[in-house]
């Protein structure tokens, strides 16, 4: 397929793979501006990717060096992964909100082992088997080494995000709109200029994960394992989703699939899929169930027994933040004197 992609008025998408990943890629967007190019994500710390990235900036008459700045929607490893070496080839700052900026201060500060401790702990207080923490057991007894742990070593950004303001891009108007859900500190970034083709609307959104054409994202647990505060990252996602739906952008810009019109309207769908969703968890729930449980039990894009290991992880936290929600919301509770703790309907 087409590695680069262009929008018009001084942007382009570019392919960079995701290695052994469904999604297969995230879409860097680079944006001119007066002082030079300026990134929108960076893609996975990968040979592979980092071909593909400079690649493509060599079809575009520009490359790596060149780069003035790198906006960074959230800290995961597709989207951040090569945002350091990056700013080693050109002297690029790297901007982020300061939620996720926490995030990647705090991993890069801790070591393997602690997060296989934590991982470990975590998944038996939800319920997870024995079979499934023995793995995770096992390699912090060996010293942490069951492999490289994406996001631990991450680029600490030079630049805050400020919701609400305008990054400090010469000749363009690239506002930061914190979108909390999908990670802590995402945000989408509304470019206020007019669309170069005249659509319906005012503007562009750089949507990161937040807003995808085919797919609900991923709604998980915020992790920092020094923190008890019972956060609900699925109610802080639909209300983001309501002030995205409200902005009337043309055009949106995803860090995946492709680009699409009609923002309001797959605002207004995922509201509809995660109000189903819940009251279909609402009907499992008639029996008290872990998480671990609930997640067995959900609808996945494939039968629990095929979900590989670490998939199996990231469906019990979106079974957890679902929990929460629920709770929340006075419509689930937990069930008093189990261990480990189990949530039933009200």
């Amino acid at each position: 397929m087409t590695r680069v992609t262009e929008h018009g008025g001084g942007v382009w998408s570019i392919r960079v793979p995701i290695p052994d990943n469904p999604l297969g890629h995230t879409l860097v967007h680079l944006l001119d501006t007066e002082r030079g190019p300026v990134l929108i994500d960076t893609g996975w710390d990968d040979p592979a990717s980092w071909d593909e990235l400079t690649g493509g900036l060599a079809e575009l008459g520009t490359s790596v060096p060149e780069i003035h700045g790198v906006v960074i929607t959230h800290h995961h490893p597709d989207h951040h992964g090569l945002s350091e070496r990056v700013r080693e080839e050109s002297g690029a700052w790297i901007a982020m909100h300061a939620a996720d900026a926490a995030v990647v201060r705090r991993t890069r500060s801790s070591e393997p082992g602690e997060w296989l401790d934590y991982l470990a702990r975590k998944l038996a207080a939800v319920g997870a088997p024995e079979e499934h923490t023995a793995p995770l057991l096992a390699a912090r007894a060996a010293g942490g080494r069951m492999r490289t742990l994406p996001g631990l070593r991450s680029a600490l950004p030079d630049r805050e995000i400020v919701p609400g303001e305008l990054l400090d891009l010469a000749g363009r108007r690239l506002r930061g709109i914190w979108t909390p859900g999908h990670t802590p500190g995402h945000v989408c970034l509304y470019l206020e200029e007019e669309h170069p083709a005249n659509l319906p609307g005012r503007g562009r959104l750089f949507s990161g994960d937040h807003l995808l054409p085919g797919i609900s994202p991923h709604i998980g647990l915020y992790e920092d394992p020094d923190d008890a505060t019972v956060t609900d990252p699925l109610g802080d996602y639909l209300d983001s989703l309501e002030r995205i739906g409200r902005l009337g952008v043309a055009e949106v810009l995803p860090a995946h699939q492709h680009a699409f019109t009609d923002a309001a309207g797959r605002v207004r769908e995922l509201l509809d899929h995660h109000e189903e969703r819940l009251t279909g968890l609402l009907g499992l729930l008639a029996t008290p169930l872990t998480p671990w449980q609930l997640a067995e039990r959900m609808e996945w894009n494939r039968p629990w027994e095929q979900i590989p290991y670490g998939s199996r992880n990231i469906a019990v936290s979106e079974a957890e933040a679902h929990l929460r929600r629920l709770v929340k919301l006075g419509r689930a509770e937990a069930v008093p004197g189990t261990e480990p703790v189990a949530y039933a309907a009200v």
